[in-house]
């Protein structure tokens, strides 16, 4: 059987275009029953109506999609959060979603959530359509333990003994020390720019020069981190192609 969604958000253009997503990503196996401008009109849909998962927006006129978790009544769907904003993660994740997406939603994206969603959904695929082995790293956070994606980290920033793991769903704070953290990471997907900073090679999409051997990076998120010199060949190298001599003393 389908599952049937519910799509909560008051702006029609993002209602379409996430349902339009859902026909492309889903065909008949995810089946829109409702779409929903505020947290009063879901809760009477679903007093009525079997709903499995729900696309919740976060800021809404008159409250917001976390609001529609504490009113609902009856068996509680899965829930995948659609934000314009990333702040929102941490808050979503411990209230048990799914997915956390951000707009605009892009189909390969969709396609990820899906296929936690649907048991049988193919996984999601590379350009050229071949299948991406996705790493999950176990982040223990008191005495919860988030499962994350290695393709959702942005960045990992180390502060004393612990670290901020940056991603488009907000931020992770954990105890640990960078150095021991990097010897679980893919050499191949992310590089060390600063005695401090770690960044996911394919999240960086412009490398400015800012002399002294030192670089401004700019991810896809928006954030910007700027590199040690003493990193400026590791840079050269993996982010722009080849070096350019010896690194700075």
């Amino acid at each position: 059987m389908p599952l049937k969604a519910a799509i909560l958000d008051d702006e029609p253009l993002a209602r379409q275009r996430l349902r339009r997503l859902l026909g492309k990503v889903a065909g008949a196996a995810v089946q829109v029953v409702a779409e929903c401008t505020d947290v009063d009109e879901l809760i009477r849909f679903a007093r009525h109506h079997r709903v499995d998962v729900l696309f919740l927006d976060i800021e809404l006129p008159g409250g917001d999609g976390f609001s529609a978790l504490r009113r609902w009544n009856g068996p509680p769907p899965r829930v995948v959060f659609v934000s314009a904003y990333d702040q929102h993660g941490v808050r979503a994740f411990e209230d048990r979603a799914v997915d956390y997406l951000l707009k605009p939603v892009s189909a390969e994206r969709l396609r990820e959530t899906l296929s936690r969603l649907l048991p049988h959904a193919p996984p999601a695929t590379a350009q050229g359509g071949a299948t991406t082995d996705v790493r999950r790293l176990p982040l223990p956070l008191g005495r919860r333990t988030v499962m994350l994606d290695e393709a959702d980290i942005q960045l990992i920033r180390a502060r004393g003994n612990y670290l901020d793991i940056e991603t488009k769903r907000g931020t992770f704070t954990f105890r640990r020390t960078l150095g021991d953290f990097i010897d679980e990471l893919d050499a191949n997907t992310f590089l060390r720019v600063h005695r401090s900073c770690v960044v996911r090679i394919a999240a960086a999409i412009e490398v400015i020069t800012l002399g002294s051997g030192r670089y401004r990076l700019t991810l896809d998120c928006g954030r910007q981190v700027v590199t040690g010199r003493q990193y400026r060949v590791h840079v050269q190298r993996s982010l722009i192609g080849r070096p350019f001599g010896p690194a700075c003393p």
